[in-house]
């Protein structure tokens, strides 16, 4: 009897251990990102950050006539300066050199100096609109104050780039095998609110206090950009401070510079850069004229003209997030892709012709926008995932925003010279009229390439089996 009580005792005891060694060991390799509460208030930080990137990146677009009629700007000026925030990112090499830092040094270090430099090239802008805006000295073949506000938009480019390879590399370290897409979708979709109030409120705010005011507002916003980063590195960090434990299960190695060679030889890499460069010129160039194009085409008021130019933003704010929950849900990344690049080609066409032009159509044509630019982000950016490992995935996210920098340097550089040698066609109130028929038909063009390079990535996504068509979400995960 004796014997067996032991016994029981002795099987109790074993019982009990491995159940408390199974308890232990599940809730040691539980991770920080593994709480659903926490991964989407790490992703609501650092969107908020973005979102104020995102105003002043668009604050100034709808000023264009002001500032041609207030400050003396002329569009080539204007494209000079609409160019500019790429400029350093494409002849410096400056997002490379992000990525770089980025692999290299983590996502806590790279936004930090991001976002810094964000507030000192919005600083500088908004000296140049306000200090220097009667000074008449040429710089460069620029009034002073347009080549300074030019140059701190420059550096805004660079910190605004950065961050967000930073906060796309962020995204794909705390939603790994659960909401990715999706995530992706949130981030551009409050993203998008900041571009949204940015063309709703320029003119406004500028009309009721000064033309640099918004400017100003946008300072503000990235300075609370900066303290909200600051509070998700410590989050950061101690996610960190457990995959260094042992329980990451990524499998992640450290970069090395080889691996710049092997993303530039992927043909994975070179199709998703170039729909990017071609898509995006076809987007955010064009909203830099598209306040315009509504005063001069289609008799909408300039108090209004803002908000219709930025009704892609609210679309997106609306349809990101739900198409990236489709692409994580069912996949089709590929086809979204080509699905939005047609949309795009239809959209430029008809803003081409010059005998449509009712508000109405102005109106529709630009939600049909916001669509394609909810459709091709969901998919594209989750898409780079699957092309490359973790290890490489900022310095992967740096090379296609540096060739994305091109087209946003060059188009709208490009549309300001068409502009100001071929399209003037009379003066208002101290300013130019347009026809906007040429600029319209190049930007057709550029999203006709577009589509013709989403239907390639579709193609050899088949042969190579990066898996693009395939949901993101992994079974068991919530």
């Amino acid at each position: 009897m004796a014997v067996q009580i032991e016994e029981q005792t002795k099987k109790a005891i074993e019982e009990q251990t491995k159940k408390t060694t199974e308890e232990q060991t599940k809730k040691a390799t539980k991770k920080l990102n593994d709480s659903f509460a926490v991964r989407w208030g790490a992703l609501a930080i650092v969107a908020f950050t973005m979102m104020a990137a995102y105003f002043v990146n668009d604050v100034v677009a709808p000023l264009k006539t002001m500032l041609e009629s207030d400050l003396g700007w002329t569009s080539s000026e204007f494209g000079t300066y609409a160019g500019a925030y790429s400029f350093l990112n494409v002849f410096l090499l400056m997002l490379l050199w992000g990525g770089l830092i980025l692999d290299r040094f983590g996502v806590r270090f790279t936004g930090k100096l991001s976002t810094i430099l964000m507030v000192l090239g919005t600083a500088l802008e908004y000296y140049g609109m306000t200090a220097l805006a009667g000074d008449t000295t040429m710089v460069l073949g620029m009034k002073s104050g347009v080549f300074v506000a030019s140059a701190g938009y420059a550096i805004f480019g660079v910190g605004a780039e950065v961050a967000g390879i930073t906060v796309t590399k962020v995204i794909a370290k705390w939603f790994k095998g659960k909401e990715l897409a999706t995530a992706m979708g949130v981030q551009v979709a409050l993203a998008r609110i900041g571009s949204q109030a940015a063309f709703a409120l320029a003119i406004p705010v500028a009309r009721a206090a000064e033309i640099s005011t918004p400017v100003l507002l946008g300072l503000f916003l990235l300075i609370g950009g900066l303290v909200a980063f600051f509070i998700f590195a410590v989050l950061d960090k101690r996610l960190d401070r457990q995959l260094e434990e042992g329980f990451s299960d990524d499998g992640d190695e450290k970069f090395s510079f080889k691996d710049v060679k092997s993303i530039l030889v992927s043909p994975g890499f070179w199709l998703i850069a170039l729909l990017c460069v071609l898509f995006y010129s076809c987007v955010f160039p064009f909203q830099k004229f598209a306040s315009e194009l509504m005063i001069n085409k289609y008799g909408i008021d300039e108090n209004f003209a803002g908000t219709i130019a930025g009704l892609p933003a609210l679309g997106a704010l609306i349809l990101t997030p739900i198409f990236g929950g489709v692409v994580d849900k069912r996949g089709k990344s590929a086809t979204i892709m080509m699905l939005g690049a047609g949309m795009l080609i239809f959209v430029h066409l008809i803003y081409s012709l010059p005998f449509v032009n009712q508000w109405l159509v102005a109106l529709l044509l630009m939600i049909v926008l916001g669509v394609a630019f909810s459709l091709v982000p969901s998919a594209m950016w989750p898409a780079v995932t699957k092309i490359f490992p973790s290890h490489q995935l900022g310095t992967a996210y740096a090379l296609i925003f540096l060739i994305q920098n091109v087209g946003l340097w060059g188009v709208p550089t490009l549309i300001g010279w068409v502009l100001d040698t071929y399209c003037v066609v009379g003066e208002k109130n101290g300013a130019n009229v347009y026809d906007y028929t040429l600029p319209m038909l190049i930007f057709t063009a550029l999203a006709v390439l577009s589509l013709l390079v989403a239907f390639a990535l579709k193609v050899v996504d088949k042969r190579k089996g990066y898996g693009l068509e395939e949901a993101n979400i992994q079974e068991g995960s919530h």
